[in-house]
């Protein structure tokens, strides 16, 4: 389970939208009282804390962390907008984990958050079903269905897919396809995605429309049908 503590709602509800689409738990607050009184009746894996906060700034709710005896082993990673070297170190040196500036990349920030947690020896629950639309995947089973009928796809096909459904609304480039479906050594060329994903869409049928084209850029998955 993930706590965000960010006052700006659009970037919080960004950030706990891409850490459920991951497989975590993750429950948003915009300010420390709502955070504090969470942390009485559950203790988080993992602290994303914002420091330009109304009322207790961050650096303020990290002090009270680490002044715990019951919050104190809690990971903390620094969301913030202050990129001066002096914000950092303070953050670092109040006991932060991570410290992560504003603006960020989604695929960056989800990479940093899983780096904290195998530091600490926590991991996501696994996320067993995928679904978007009329589309569902049973990655245990590695099935998936349109509107209830089975549809047969290749290995790369159903990585593909996979890996798209984990990002849904994110656009994903050639290139993070390329890295995450076919590998960081693979030496084919960017189009190599672009006919998985035209031969992905017939295959689906009614549910192929759901990869949107983000042209000059990638693929994503959408929620229309």
């Amino acid at each position: 389970m993930i706590y965000c503590v960010e006052d700006d709602r659009s970037i919080r509800e960004l950030i706990i939208y891409a850490l459920k689409a991951n497989g975590f738990e993750a429950y948003g607050f915009n300010e420390s009282r709502s955070f504090f009184a969470a942390l009485d009746r559950n203790l988080p894996s993992l602290v994303l804390l914002d420091i330009m906060l109304p009322g207790e700034d961050g650096i303020t709710i990290l002090k009270r962390l680490k002044a715990s005896a019951k919050t104190r082993e809690i990971p903390v990673i620094m969301l913030t907008a202050k990129s001066a070297e002096y914000d950092k170190v303070l953050g670092l040196d109040s006991g932060a984990d991570d410290y992560i500036t504003k603006p960020f990349g989604i695929m960056e920030f989800l990479s940093r958050v899983k780096a904290v947690l195998r530091r600490v020896g926590q991991q996501p629950t696994p996320v067993t079903t995928l679904s978007a639309g009329g589309l569902t995947m049973d990655v245990e089973r590695h099935s998936v269905r349109v509107h209830g009928e089975e549809v047969t796809l290749t290995f790369k096909e159903f990585s593909l897919l996979k890996y798209l459904l984990e990002n849904k609304g994110f656009v994903l480039t050639r290139d993070q396809l390329l890295q995450e479906v076919w590998g960081y050594d693979y030496e084919g060329e960017t189009r190599t995605v672009d006919v998985h994903i035209r031969t992905l869409r017939q295959k689906l049928g009614p549910a192929g429309s759901l990869i949107e084209t983000v042209r000059g850029v990638g693929y994503r998955i959408g929620e229309q049908t």
